[in-house]
């Protein structure tokens, strides 16, 4: 089995850029949550407007991961994390790195060749979560530090958790433009006349 990176959070340009995509890595420190599309559209709107969104999100985590809480002994606690799919936030994602400089972007089934592009300049990976995992995930949270935008439904919120050994999560797509949803495709594509081939054999016989 591949070595498993630990990742101390927030993690600097140089060592993001040193992360290669099909590496394996576990993040100890603060990342920021959210499912929401309204969320990620009113980001990018307020950056758009020169309005600084309600935390400093540099060098930081940001992934799209839901969550349900609940308040107990004064506290907001988390009862699980469970990640979304990536796809849902293509149109709003290539700004939003360039723009709040994040180190991580993360949740399932990767991103766009624009969002690709933007991590290529800004020194950003985007970290793949294990799909069903949510009890896995879940056994990382050590505590909610802040709830940002409560007005929304939760899953919406910007939640910032502190975390210890999350993952492992797999580096889907690198700062250098190498990504898994990329190689799997084209491996794909180079074997389907030998797969059609196969099949149309089988046909006949």
């Amino acid at each position: 089995m591949a070595a498993i990176r630990e990742i101390e959070l927030p993690a600097d340009e140089d060592l993001v850029r040193d992360l290669r995509s099909g590496d394996l890595v576990r993040l100890t420190g603060e990342i920021v949550i959210s499912a929401g599309l309204p969320a990620y559209r009113r980001l990018l709107s307020e950056q758009r407007q020169g309005i600084a969104p309600p935390l400093d999100l540099r060098g930081r985590a940001l992934f799209h991961v839901g969550s349900l809480g609940e308040e107990a002994d004064g506290e907001y606690r988390l009862r699980y994390l469970n990640p979304t799919t990536s796809t849902r936030f293509d149109a709003e994602m290539p700004e939003l790195i360039r723009g709040l400089g994040i180190r991580f972007a993360g949740g399932k089934g990767g991103l766009g060749d624009a969002s690709v592009a933007a991590m290529r300049e800004t020194g950003c990976v985007y970290l793949s979560f294990l799909g069903g995992g949510c009890t896995l995930l879940s056994d990382a949270i050590r505590r909610v530090t802040a709830v940002h935008w409560t007005e929304l439904v939760e899953h919406y919120r910007l939640v910032q958790v502190e975390v210890e050994a999350l993952g492992p999560l797999t580096v889907g797509i690198d700062a250098h433009g190498g990504s898994i949803y990329r190689d799997v495709r084209e491996n794909a594509r180079a074997r389907l006349p030998e797969i059609l081939d196969g099949l149309a054999e089988a046909r006949q016989n």
